[in-house]
This record gives C-alpha cells, structure tokens and sequence, in this order.
C-alpha cells in the first residue's frame, strides 16, 4: 500500500507480534484500530467475539488493511484435548469472522494479512524446505493448513491475501525465546534433547519489518515463511546464546524429561523446522539481523 496514511486493523495487538507492529505502525503515523474482546474504550478500539465468530463489521469502514494475529498460545499451557480446542477455536474462528466481516464489506480492504507458523510443514529434519512443501503431519500442520483455509471468504472475494507462516521469534519480552532468556542469563540455559533438530528464527524486529513488506507489496500474496536465511540447530542456538549473553549452557535438558514436563507439546520443542524465507527473498525483502548473534543482540 503505497499509502501516507493508512488505516489498519489489527486483531492480536495485545500479543508479542501485534504490540510491536503497532508500535511501528502508529511510529509512521497510520491509524491503527485494534480488535478488542472487551468493550471497546475509545475510537481506536473495535469490539469482537473470535471464537463465537463475532466482528462489530461497522468498526472495520474505511480500512485500508486487516491483520490478524491474534490466537491463544501454542507454548502457553499443556496440550490438553481442551487446550488444543481453544488453539484451535481461536484461530480458525477468530479468521472466519473476519475474513466473512471483510468479504460483505461495501469498500474491502485492499489487503488481509493473516497469521500462520512453520508449524505448518511439520517435520522436516534436516531437509530444507520453503513455501512449496506441501504440509507436514499432526496437530500443529493440521491446524494451520485448516487456519489458512478459513480466510477464502477474502480471498474468494478478491482481496489481496497473506498468510504469514511464522518461525520462533527472537524477543525477551514473550514467545518461546522470552522463556528462554532468564534462563540463558542465569546460567542455567542448555541444549533440549539432543540438540540436532533445526530452529527457524526470526528477529523480532524482522518479523515486523516483513509484516510491513507484505503490506506494502500489492503484488504479494499467499504464504510467506518469516524465518531468517540460515536455520540453525538448537544445539548451534544455545551455543549462541552463551556467547553473546557471556554465561556458560551447562544444563542440557533430556528428550524424556522434555516429554513429561510438557506431553505432546514436546514434540514441538524437540521436532526439527528447517525452514527458509524463499519467496520473501525473492520479494526483495532484506533482513537486518540474519544471523543469530545479531538477532539475540537486537533483543536485549
């Protein structure tokens, strides 16, 4: 959108991506409407309902653009039948209400950038794959091949539609690596498991950067994997860490101590995602922390 100022709405603005999206959104001067489950407290506020699928449609007049970020969190509970049902419901709920709120819109946004993860191909172990692999197996490639189906509605109604399949963002303030690093800052950081499986990271400055990309590219669409160039393994990653943070990683974490800490959720921690940001490259897009060391700088 080549735009002087826009105005976005972004559902998850709450969140670790949608905080600092619109932080460098507002920073640039676009007006920002952020999707609210509560009752909304001022004009910048739009009340919704994602897992009853409910959207205050007249909030969203006028908008040039639609994120949606928002979902419960993947590594915030253990995977219980009922946890993984609150996944699920608010994601692909949450992204049918409003991609059907967007698709009856008299003027639609010229734009629906949707959230989606790697998790989306699932294993891959050492084998690099980019966004023409087809989806892996299980829960998380399921739900995101099922996330990404629920925003036809747009699409069907030919606005231009992203799907952003994230990788582990690289931030001290949440996600997994917000967990990671008082660990690591410690001492008491280490390799989990044996240390082999691929890690695809992403700065957190990056990942908004490219969000910012997408939106501003009117000839993309479809998914993009926001991941930095180089995946590394979790072992190569703590090593990283120690060097940078200055603190020894001593303290490796057993696969079965991993599997009963956190159930099935383990199989995330310990899978393997080697994953590149292939179309996104190729979409001129320049990441300003590639490497890992800077990425974990930037976060501090």
């Amino acid at each position: 959108m080549d735009l002087e100022r826009s105005r976005i709405v972004v559902a998850g603005a709450s969140g670790l991506i949608g905080s600092a999206l619109v932080r460098s959104l507002t920073a640039d001067g676009h007006e920002v409407v952020r999707l609210v489950r509560r009752t909304p407290r001022g004009a910048d506020e739009v009340r919704w309902d994602p897992e009853n699928g409910r959207v205050d449609a007249a909030g969203l007049a006028g908008c040039d653009a639609v994120v949606n970020l928002a979902g419960a969190g993947v590594g915030d509970c253990r995977w219980t039948d009922a946890y993984k049902t609150r996944i699920r419901s608010s994601r692909v709920h949450g992204t049918t209400a409003l991609a059907e709120a967007v698709a009856r819109m008299e003027r639609p946004p010229r734009v629906f950038v949707n959230g989606s993860a790697i998790g989306y191909y699932g294993e891959t172990g050492d084998r690099a794959v980019d966004e023409s692999a087809p989806a892996g197996e299980g829960f998380l490639p399921a739900l995101c091949v099922e996330w990404e189906a629920a925003a036809a509605p747009a699409q069907e109604a030919g606005v231009r539609t992203v799907f952003t399949r994230t990788g582990l963002v690289v931030s001290s303030g949440g996600g997994a690596w917000g967990r990671l690093f008082p660990l690591f800052k410690a001492g008491l950081g280490g390799r989990l498991g044996d240390g082999s499986q691929y890690w695809s990271f992403v700065a957190l400055h990056d990942e908004v950067a490219a969000i910012r990309h997408l939106l501003d590219h009117e000839d993309l669409s479809g998914p993009f994997n926001l991941t930095a160039p180089q995946p590394l393994t979790n072992r190569e990653i703590t090593v990283a860490m120690g060097r940078v943070l200055h603190r020894p990683t001593p303290f490796p974490v057993p696969a079965p101590v991993l599997r009963a800490a956190l159930g099935e959720m383990a199989g995330d921690v310990l899978g393997s995602a080697r994953v590149l940001p292939g179309r996104l490259q190729e979409s001129g897009f320049r990441f300003a922390f590639p490497e890992i060391d800077g990425a974990i700088r930037a976060a501090l």
